[in-house]
């Protein structure tokens, strides 16, 4: 852990405002940028980017340095106070089970063609296709694509096991791909 890491947790702990805000600045754009890719309407995602950081500064004593980066244990943090905030929301998301067995006949390829390297044009499209996932799914997908966290990374944030993690993104670009065939057709 970096010196400058290291004295803004031990701020933190003595519940310094210094280093609550020093945190804010520092953090609070990945904080911000998870919240609201999962929790897409921005009155929603300030609430929860809120609760983030409260969480957060409660509960620095249970940070632990060795299992992950301050930054990443932030994005737990995130992923779960956002996750949970849309199980009690009532957001429209589409099951797997409205395609379905289409996607299994999607390959590894097809999924690289379509969601891959998007063009400007797809774009909009991709988001649009996200938006369709459940809360879980657009999140292994952002956290993926848009943060460009590792599979390990990404199972710390959510606690699973990393090959649950591969197998879900697996299946996720999948149904992703199915959706946008179904938005471009």
């Amino acid at each position: 852990m970096a010196d400058t890491e290291t004295h803004l947790i031990e701020g933190l702990r003595q519940r310094s405002p210094k280093a609550q805000q020093e945190t804010l600045e520092l953090y609070g754009r990945n904080v911000w940028a998870q919240v609201v890719r999962i929790v897409s309407c921005t009155e929603d995602a300030e609430e929860v980017y809120q609760d983030v950081f409260v969480k957060a500064f409660n509960n620095i004593d249970r940070y632990d340095g060795e299992k992950s980066s301050f930054k990443t244990w932030l994005l737990r943090i995130a992923y779960n106070e956002s996750v949970s905030f849309l199980r009690y929301s009532k957001t429209k998301t589409i099951s797997l089970d409205d395609y379905g067995n289409d996607t299994d006949n999607i390959s590894e390829e097809e999924v690289e063609r379509i969601i891959g390297r998007p063009d400007n044009e797809s774009i909009q499209t991709l988001r649009s296709a996200i938006h369709q996932l459940t809360p879980e799914e657009q999140t292994l997908i952002t956290m993926f694509y848009y943060d460009n966290l590792s599979i390990n990374e990404i199972s710390f944030v959510t606690e699973s096991n990393p090959s649950t993690i591969g197998s879900k993104l697996s299946r996720t670009r999948k149904k992703l791909c199915t959706i946008i065939k179904k938005l471009q057709s």
